[in-house]
């Protein structure tokens, strides 16, 4: 079976495509732009969560991921080691 993969609901430098991670870092960015954060885009919503969706797909929100980062180090490690 194939797995379907929603291209609008994933982040650009995301190598997983994790519609998960797309849906946290957007909601985190929706919680900043309710308490006053100014939006990357001119818009003419009024709605924080689709803004900070289409901030989010278009690769405006830089994020961290530290599961990621050791999961890396990790690699780096046993390579190296």
């Amino acid at each position: 079976m194939r797995e379907r993969v929603n291209a609008a609901f994933t982040i650009p430098d995301d190598p997983e495509g994790s519609t998960y991670r797309f849906i946290i870092v957007a909601a985190k960015r929706a919680r900043q732009l309710q308490n006053g954060a100014r939006s990357f885009l001119p818009t003419t919503s009024k709605k924080p969560t689709i803004t900070a969706m289409e901030e989010v797909r278009r690769g405006l929100v830089n994020y961290d991921d530290p599961l990621r980062e050791m999961a890396v180090e990790q690699t780096t490690e046993a390579e190296l080691g």
